[in-house]
C-alpha cells in the first residue's frame, strides 16, 4: 500500500567545538510517511514531459509525498517561511466597480498570522529543513530568507542539517550570508531603522552549481577604485593583491627573490608571473611590493563581481507584478537567485510558495518548478499569475491528504471556537481557550493530530498548579482538557494519559472530521447556473460567507460578478481532475463575463467560482 511507505532519514552527528541549538521539547525527525495527493486541476500541456506542480496542503505532507519521485532530484529550494514577526498578516478585500460608500465596500482578511512559540516554531523549521536536505540533489543550493526575528536561531539549525562550511571554501553547506536592503529609510522608535532581510544560502555538497552575477560599475565606484594611472598609456588601473590565503614559496619579480606576507602565498606560478612582467601587468609600490594591474577600461566591460549585500532590488510599489499579497518579494530578487544556481530545466522548489513569485520566475526562465502553500489563497494568487503570464506552461494542482474542510488555516481556530462555543484565551497560555470546565488545546487543522503534535502542549502545561491541586486534593482530577483535532491516531488519548501517569487527568478527544456533520462552520454560497440553448450562463452567485464579512444582503449587491475573482469551466470533465478551458481572469478593475459559449465537443461540465477571498464554489452543471 502506497500510504504505508515510510523514508528514514541519516543523523549527522554532532561535531566537537560547532554548538547545536536546543529548545525545550527538541526531538529528532528521522523519518516520515508517504502522504497521498490528489490531482484536482490540470491547465495546459507538458513540456518536455513534464508538468509543473502546486501542492495545496501542510508542506511538511507535501515533501513527505515528494520523497518518493523527488529525493535528490531538486536543484534548487527558496523558501521565504514565517519569519515569527508577531505580526498578523492581511488583504484588502474590496467589490469591484462598487459605487457604495463606507465600510461596507471593503474589509481586511487576515491571510495568515505569524505568532509562534518560540520552541513550536524551532521545531516547526527544524523538522521541514531536514526534509529538504532529503530532496535537494547533490548539485543543489537552498536559500533560505529570514530577517532579524529568527535569523540567528535558523543560521544554527542550517548549520547542523546542512554543514557550516568549514574551513573549505567551496565545501558543502554554508556559503553565504546575504543581505538584502528591502527598502529605503525606515523610522523604528528608539534604534537603527531595519531595512534588510537575510538569505541564507547553503548547498548540499561541493558540487554545487554557481555562475557569478557581473554587475554594472557606477561612476563613483569607478573613480575611488581606478586612481592610479600607467604612464607608459594613461590607462587607469587598481593595484590588485597578487597573493591568496595559506603559506607558499618565494617567486622571482625583476630577478629578485621574494617571499610572500606570512600567512600568504603568490597566487600564481613562477611561469604565469613571467609572463605578466613582459605584458607589463605587474605594478610595483614605492616599498617595492608588487601588485597586479586591474585596468579600468578591462574591469568595466566585464563588470564588478556581484557581493553579499545586495541593495540594487527594492520591492515594487506598483504594477502589474504587484498582487497585493502580504510579505510578496520582488521578481527580480528570485531570477538573481535562479540566474546563478540553476540550469535550463533544472527543478525549482519552494514550500512556503506565498505569493508565487518563485514559480512565475522559474516559468519565465524556462525551470521546472514545484510549488507548495497551506494557504488556499496563495495557491489561487500564483494559479492566476501563472495563467496571466504570456510564457505559460502546463501546471497540474493537487491537495495533499484531501483536507479541504478549512480552506484557511489561519481562519481554521476562530471558526472552530465559534462552531464549539469556546471561550477564547489569548496566546500567553498553552491553551486556545476554555469550553464546559475543559481547558481547549485546538491542534493543526490541516492534517491528524499525533503523538508528537502533544510534545508543546505537554512542554508548557501548568504543573505547579497540578502539583498544588494535588496536594490540596489527592485522588481529585487536577485538569479536565479537551483535544480538538481533525483526525488522530489512534492512541493519542492513551498516550497522553500515560505520559502524564503522575496526574490525574480527565482527557476528551473532539474530532472535527467525525463530528462535522453536527457543526455549522460557515455558510455555503449560493450560485443559479443554466445551459440556455448553446452558452452556459452563471445568473447568480452569491458567496454568502464573503456578503457576511461585508455585512451585506444578497439584495444590496449591485452585480454578483463584483464578488468573483475568477471563472473557470471544464467542458469536458472527467469526474476527478478539472481541465479548464475556460479561464476567465479579469483584471483588477474588470469583471468576469459570466456568460460562455459551450462548444459542439462538450460533454460532463464543471464549472468553478472564487470569490475574492479566494473560496470556490465548484459544481457540475
Amino acid at each position: 500500500m502506497n500510504d504505508q511507505i515510510s523514508f528514514e532519514f541519516e543523523q549527522r552527528k554532532p561535531i566537537k567545538g560547532y554548538p547545536e541549538l536546543h529548545w525545550t521539547g527538541k526531538r529528532p525527525y528521522t523519518s516520515t510517511q508517504y502522504y497521498p495527493a490528489q490531482l484536482k486541476e490540470s491547465y495546459g500541456e507538458p513540456k518536455d514531459g513534464w508538468m509543473n506542480k502546486i501542492f495545496w496542503g501542510d508542506n511538511l505532507q507535501v515533501m513527505s509525498h515528494l520523497l518518493k519521485e523527488y529525493r535528490g532530484k531538486v536543484d534548487l529550494i527558496y523558501i521565504d517561511p514565517p519569519f515569527d514577526s508577531k505580526a498578523d498578516y492581511k488583504k484588502q478585500i474590496k467589490l469591484k466597480r462598487s459605487s457604495i460608500q463606507g465600510d461596507m465596500s471593503s474589509f481586511e482578511e487576515k491571510q495568515y498570522g505569524d505568532i509562534w512559540v518560540n520552541d513550536e516554531y524551532l521545531q516547526f523549521m527544524y523538522e521541514r529543513l531536514i526534509i529538504m536536505k532529503e530532496l535537494l540533489s547533490d548539485s543543489g543550493s537552498i536559500f533560505l530568507h529570514c530577517d532579524w526575528h529568527k535569523s540567528a536561531y535558523l543560521k544554527i539549525i542550517m548549520d547542523e542539517i546542512f554543514g557550516n562550511g568549514g574551513d573549505a571554501a567551496n565545501g558543502p553547506g554554508y556559503k553565504n550570508e546575504i543581505i538584502w536592503q528591502r527598502t529605503g529609510a525606515h523610522n523604528d522608535a528608539g534604534k537603527y531603522g531595519v531595512i534588510h532581510d537575510t538569505i541564507y544560502w547553503y548547498t548540499k555538497s561541493s558540487n554545487y552549481k554557481f555562475e557569478m552575477e557581473m554587475i554594472e560599475l557606477t561612476e563613483e565606484h569607478k573613480n575611488s577604485r581606478f586612481k592610479t594611472i600607467e604612464q607608459e598609456t594613461g590607462r587607469r588601473f587598481y593595484p590588485g593583491p597578487i597573493t591568496a590565503p595559506g603559506d607558499g614559496p618565494s617567486r622571482l619579480f625583476r630577478g629578485k627573490e621574494l617571499l610572500p606576507p606570512a600567512g600568504r602565498h603568490w597566487s600564481y606560478s613562477q611561469e604565469n608571473i613571467d609572463k605578466l612582467e613582459k605584458e607589463n601587468r605587474i605594478y610595483y609600490s614605492s616599498t617595492g611590493i608588487p601588485y597586479l594591474k586591474e585596468y579600468e577600461d578591462e574591469y568595466t566591460q566585464q563588470g564588478r563581481r556581484l557581493q553579499s549585500i545586495w541593495t540594487d532590488i527594492l520591492p515594487s510599489k506598483t504594477g502589474k507584478e504587484i498582487v497585493g499579497y502580504p510579505t510578496q518579494k520582488p521578481e527580480k530578487l528570485l531570477e538573481r537567485i535562479i540566474n546563478a544556481t540553476t540550469k535550463e530545466s533544472d527543478v525549482v522548489f519552494d514550500c512556503f510558495m506565498g505569493s508565487g513569485t518563485t514559480a512565475v520566475v522559474a516559468q519565465k526562465k524556462n525551470r521546472r518548478f514545484i510549488g507548495a502553500d497551506i494557504n488556499l489563497a496563495a495557491v489561487q494568487i500564483t494559479t492566476k499569475r501563472l495563467l496571466e503570464n504570456e510564457s505559460i506552461t502546463g501546471f497540474e494542482l493537487y491537495n495533499v491528504n484531501n483536507y479541504d474542510f478549512f480552506r484557511n488555516p489561519v481562519e481554521a481556530k476562530g471558526l472552530i471556537i465559534d462552531a464549539l462555543g469556546i471561550q477564547k484565551y489569548d496566546s500567553s497560555t498553552v491553551y486556545d481557550g476554555e469550553l464546559d470546565g475543559y481547558m481547549v488545546k485546538i491542534m493543526p487543522t490541516n492534517r491528524i493530530a499525533t503523538k508528537a503534535d502533544l510534545e508543546e502542549l505537554k512542554a508548557n502545561l501548568p504543573y505547579k498548579t497540578f502539583e498544588k491541586r494535588k496536594e490540596e486534593n489527592p485522588g481529585a482530577v487536577v485538569e479536565r482538557i479537551k483535544i480538538v483535532c481533525m483526525g488522530h491516531e489512534a492512541d493519542l488519548k492513551a498516550s497522553l494519559e500515560q505520559e502524564l501517569s503522575a496526574y490525574k487527568l480527565d482527557i476528551e478527544i473532539v474530532d472535527i472530521l467525525r463530528d462535522k456533520s453536527d457543526l455549522q462552520f460557515k455558510r455555503e454560497a449560493d450560485a443559479n447556473v443554466v445551459k440556455e440553448n448553446s452558452t452556459l450562463t452563471v445568473k447568480e452567485f452569491y458567496p454568502m460567507n464573503l456578503l457576511q464579512k461585508l455585512s451585506m444582503q444578497k439584495e444590496s449587491v449591485e452585480d454578483w460578478r463584483q464578488l468573483v475573482e475568477s471563472i473557470f469551466v471544464d467542458w469536458n470533465y472527467d469526474g476527478e481532475t478539472m481541465r479548464p478551458e475556460v479561464c476567465d481572469i479579469p483584471g483588477k478593475d474588470d469583471l468576469v463575463a459570466g456568460v460562455y459559449e459551450i462548444p459542439d465537443s462538450a460533454g460532463r461540465i464543471k464549472i468553478k467560482i472564487t470569490d475574492l477571498l479566494s473560496e470556490s464554489l465548484e459544481m457540475e452543471v
